[in-house]
């Protein structure tokens, strides 16, 4: 599963909820920091940071990659810190682009630190 190379299936097509195998293995694949809600329909992680600017930076560039892939996650940031939540609103629950846009912001986390 190589999710840094997929975008995002637009969400009229009728995208399925993962079963709990999908979402064993999918969680494997992007960073332990990601945690599953209790109702396994979200999942979520927190980020820190130095500043607020430095949270900012973060919240835009997170914003441009929501739009490009077409899926935007419910985001909670304040002076040093963000967190992250996605599922698909339309299916009511967890997908494959939820992971594809989690790993995307994994990515997004390692350049930004770079």
């Amino acid at each position: 599963m190589n999710f840094s190379e997929q975008h995002c299936d637009p969400c009229q097509s009728g995208l399925g909820l993962l079963t709990q195998d999908d979402l064993y293995e999918y969680m494997k694949v992007i960073n332990a920091g990601w945690q599953i809600s209790d109702d396994g329909l979200i999942i979520s992680r927190n980020f820190g940071f130095k500043n607020f600017a430095k949270t900012m930076f973060f919240i835009n560039a997170l914003a441009n990659l929501a739009d490009q892939q077409g899926h935007h996650p419910d985001v909670c940031f304040g002076y040093n810190y963000a967190r992250v939540s996605f599922t698909t609103h339309e299916a009511k629950g967890l997908t494959r682009n939820d992971f594809i846009c989690a790993k995307a912001v994994d990515e997004l986390t390692v350049a930004s630190r770079a």
